[in-house]
Parts: C-alpha cells; sequence; structure tokens
C-alpha cells in the first residue's frame, strides 16, 4: 500500500484530484471561460444587425410607464463662468412632478440628491450594457464613481415609482 493511500501526505488531499481550489479561483476560471464561450458565438453564430436593432428598441420600452425627467439646469449653458476655476463640476438639474434630481458630475464621478429627500436605487444608464447602481439614503443623497463616460442617463426608482432623466453626454 501507498504511503498516500493509507492516509499520508498523498496527492488525494494536497493539491490532488479532490482539491477544489479557492471560490476566487473558480469566479476567476468561471468569468474567462464565459468570456471564452462569448467570443466563439460571436464568430460563430454572430447577432444579425437588424435583430440586434430589433432588440434594443424592445429593451427601451421596458421602462414605458417611466415619467421622464426633464433638464432644467445645465451648468455648461445656464450658468456665468467663474473666473480662476480652470475644470468646473457639471451642475445638472432634472425635474418631473414633485421630484427634483440635482447631479454634479465630476472627474471623479457623480455626486447628487433627490428632492423631496428620500431613498432610492439608481442605475446610470450607458448604452446597452448594464450602467453602475447607485443607492440614495434617506436625505435623497447619492455618489457613485466613475463618471459616466459619452452619453448617460439616470433611471431612479422610488418605491412604486420610476423616473428616467432625459440622456445627456458626460
Amino acid at each position: 500500500m501507498r504511503d498516500d493511500e493509507a492516509g499520508g501526505s498523498g496527492e488525494l488531499f494536497d493539491g490532488g484530484p479532490f482539491d477544489r481550489g479557492t471560490a476566487d479561483e473558480d469566479a476567476v476560471e468561471q468569468s474567462r471561460t464565459e468570456d471564452e464561450l462569448r467570443q466563439a458565438a460571436a464568430i460563430l453564430d454572430p447577432v444579425p444587425p437588424e435583430l440586434r436593432r430589433i432588440a434594443v428598441e424592445a429593451y427601451a420600452l421596458h421602462d414605458l410607464d417611466a415619467r421622464i425627467a426633464e433638464l432644467t439646469f445645465d451648468s455648461l449653458v445656464d450658468a456665468i463662468p467663474v473666473r480662476g476655476v480652470a475644470d468646473p463640476p457639471r451642475m445638472l438639474t432634472f425635474h418631473t412632478g414633485e421630484l427634483t434630481v440635482d447631479v454634479e458630475v465630476t472627474p471623479h464621478g457623480l455626486m447628487g440628491q433627490l428632492l423631496p429627500p428620500q431613498e432610492a436605487s439608481i442605475e446610470v444608464l450607458s448604452g446597452p450594457q448594464a450602467g453602475a447602481r447607485l443607492t440614495a439614503d434617506d436625505l435623497g443623497r447619492f455618489i457613485g464613481d466613475p463618471p459616466p463616460a459619452g452619453p448617460f442617463a439616470l433611471r431612479l426608482r422610488t418605491g412604486d415609482e420610476v423616473v428616467v432623466t432625459e440622456w445627456l453626454r458626460a
């Protein structure tokens, strides 16, 4: 009988076929495999452009009952420049019904507040892929980084209500 069969330090328990590794290693391997499968599918069976267009248009309708918060203030357009400030933050105000959303866009990220103050889940929309998820606290404050690159909008869920801001370029 070999040492490892008799319960010694054989490979069955230390890095052998039954050693599963850590959860992080499994997640990395799963992610790598998923990426490889996506690349293979894109090459071997690409999505036709017409089907992609239809899917994007259908996805746009999933918030059909959402209220649109209109842009009522943009510091790039409405503010008077301050002398000596090289790169001021961009200040935005959106309004719909009783809800006002104030947002500050800086090179470090987004910062904002809902008025009247209330908790909400916020998604930063920036194209077809899922955007950053933020949470507004009970005072309506939220913060997120990094800043959006390119066109973006915010989708807010406050209780039973869904509000989407107008799309802007960061």
